[in-house]
């Protein structure tokens, strides 16, 4: 009961921190996803680390993630310093490879493989986040529409609670795994679950903002959604199965870590930033 109720109050505490920020405003959306991006880098050097024999430098790689987030959120919100974020995180990916040359590390290819590695699964998503959210004016401003990532965060909560909700209820009479050599408690029928009640929140999302997508648009992007997020989650189930390792970290109690969290994200919001470039194009 007592994992119940912690369990509970860190995924109410994290829903309302996520949405309450991505709603707010572009400000307070950049800094949430600007944590984010460090915390998630900085357990996945930890990792590497601790599981995997390397010797990377957890606060500069979160850093140099978080330049690289913050050098798009500055361009979406019109400040100044973007380009000099941008250029600064560029110096720091540079000072990465070129201090291995005097760290003597046992293994400097696997800490610039790993280093690389990370920018482009962690940092690179939560960078993209932004652009996926960007709607144009009648002068041609850019102008953030928080429905967007929002709307992400939701088909993807939506599909993982149908996916266990099917999963659970119908198994034993669909007994199919979805791809039982990474997680074998995932099924089909699941799957397939998750998607359709997916499908359902994105009617209902259509019908109190038909302005912003057609229909047909909103049951596309859920399906993205659906599909790169599941990708997502085996990713990351893959890479724990590498790793030896039941959860990527202990910083949500009940919930694992960050790349627990935000596994399925860090797929879908490339997918649905692709997607949304070619339906608005």
């Amino acid at each position: 009961m007592k994992n119940f109720i912690v369990r509970a109050l860190t995924g109410a505490i994290y829903v309302v921190l996520l949405a309450g920020c991505t709603l707010y405003g572009p400000v307070s959306a950049y800094l949430f996803f600007a944590v984010v991006t460090m915390a998630t880098l900085w357990e996945f050097s930890t990792l590497m680390n601790r599981h995997y024999g390397a010797s990377l430098v957890p606060y500069l790689n979160a850093f140099a993630g978080m330049l690289l987030t913050s050098s798009v959120w500055l361009w979406l919100v019109g400040g100044s310093g973007t380009r000099e974020a941008f250029a600064l995180y560029g110096l720091l990916l540079l000072y990465l490879l070129v201090s291995e040359l005097y760290r003597k590390a046992a293994d400097p290819l696997k800490n610039w493989s790993l280093i690389f590695a990370s920018q482009l699964y962690v940092a690179l998503p939560f960078a993209l986040l932004p652009m996926m959210s960007v709607v144009y004016d009648e002068n041609g401003r850019c102008v953030y529409e928080e429905i967007y990532p929002m709307a992400l965060f939701l088909f993807i909560w939506v599909n993982d609670t149908g996916a266990y909700l099917f999963g659970c209820s119908l198994r034993k009479y669909f007994t199919a795994k979805l791809f039982p050599r990474i997680s074998p408690n995932k099924s089909w029928v699941g799957s397939i679950g998750g998607g359709l009640l997916t499908v359902a929140a994105a009617v209902t999302v259509s019908h109190f903002f038909p302005g912003l997508l057609s229909l047909p648009k909103w049951i596309g992007f859920a399906l993205v959604v659906v599909l790169f997020g599941t990708w997502g989650d085996l990713v990351e189930s893959m890479l724990k199965r590498q790793l030896g390792i039941k959860d990527s970290g202990n910083v949500l109690p009940g919930h694992g870590g960050m790349l627990d969290r935000f596994d399925s994200s860090l797929l879908a919001i490339p997918a649905v930033t692709i997607y949304m470039l070619l339906v608005n194009s």
